[in-house]
């Protein structure tokens, strides 16, 4: 009999339910899970799902009786794979769940962005079209993607699906190499892709390397003042130079779903940016689709069960 912990259940819509594995097992969800409580939420689990919350060396000591990591999620940068590889536990995650949530929200917020869309509707909203007295009012630009260079940082199933629809939209898009290396066969170099993208979008992971992947020397590279998009992680953007960089005029505007951390600090920099009529910050909810959400808890059955069977699916470690 294996025991199943979900310690951040709530992460997920209440609407979607997760299907039991089909060997047997006990299952507990807790809505939410503090740093201090994993011990006594997880002590009894061989199996543990994850979101967010972390677990580190710490946490493996605390919980003698674990097999399994199963993170409910594609980012696994809250768990430390090394620690639970030593301690002979396996680590495993979900892939390809939304590759279609997340490039629609990402074009969500170009469109938006880049046609002005909630400060003309808090315009109708006021009464600004009645005082105007015309047929339409012109009080914020409005720009085409069609042409634009559209910047692509990542190119797993997420970015790619996100160049498809940009090409889709008539949008001039590349893809950037790796950060302090030569550029590779279809790529453009990363400073250079910078310099002339008018939309720079970020999908890659969270990692040593791509930790305030953008700060101040690049968004100073940022000449055609583009829109940011990070539906990535917070971590790979200097929160508080992008809003240097916006006080700058070197980014036009930006749109966040992801900060550092999550939730954020009322007093925190991206906070002051969600206050700005050319910054749009969303609640994580890129990958939240009702379908994708789907998807998950039917592939996250599938790793257990191979878990259970001996088998590797989705395995990191």
């Amino acid at each position: 009999m294996h025991t199943i912990v979900f310690l951040d259940a709530n992460t997920l819509a209440p609407g979607v339910k997760l299907p039991a594995p089909d060997f047997p097992h006990r299952w507990v969800d807790y809505p939410a899970t503090t740093p201090d409580q994993v011990a006594a939420h997880a002590g009894e689990a061989d199996i543990l799902i994850v979101n967010k919350v972390r677990i580190g060396a710490r946490e493996l000591d605390a919980l003698p009786k674990l097999k399994l990591v199963a993170v409910a999620a594609t980012g696994y940068d809250n768990v430390d794979v090394a620690a639970a590889r030593a301690k002979g536990v396996g680590v495993a995650n979900i892939r390809g769940y939304s590759v279609g949530s997340v490039p629609d929200h990402v074009f969500a917020l170009i469109l938006a962005l880049s046609r002005n869309i909630f400060p003309y509707a808090e315009g109708v909203r006021g009464g600004r079209w009645q005082e105007d007295g015309q047929f339409c009012f012109h009080d914020f630009p409005i720009s085409d993607l069609s042409g634009k260079r559209l910047g692509l940082i990542g190119s797993g199933s997420l970015g790619s699906r996100v160049a498809e629809i940009g090409r889709a939209f008539g949008m001039d898009v590349v893809f950037a190499g790796r950060k302090g290396h030569a550029a590779g066969e279809g790529r453009v170099g990363f400073d250079a892709l910078l310099a002339t993208s008018d939309v720079v979008s970020l999908h890659c992971p969270l990692n040593a390397e791509t930790e305030n992947l953008l700060s101040d020397r690049e968004f100073a590279l940022m000449t055609k003042k583009p829109l940011l998009i990070n539906t990535a992680r917070g971590g790979v953007v200097d929160e508080e130079a992008l809003e240097r960089a916006l006080d700058a005029g070197l980014v036009s505007g930006a749109g966040i779903d992801v900060t550092r951390p999550e939730p954020p600090p009322a007093d925190s920099a991206i906070m002051r940016l969600a206050r700005r009529p050319n910054v749009l910050v969303t609640p994580h909810v890129g990958w939240a689709s009702l379908e994708a959400q789907r998807i998950l808890a039917d592939q996250l059955k599938a790793v257990l069960e191979s878990f259970a069977a001996g088998g590797r699916i989705n395995r990191l470690d």
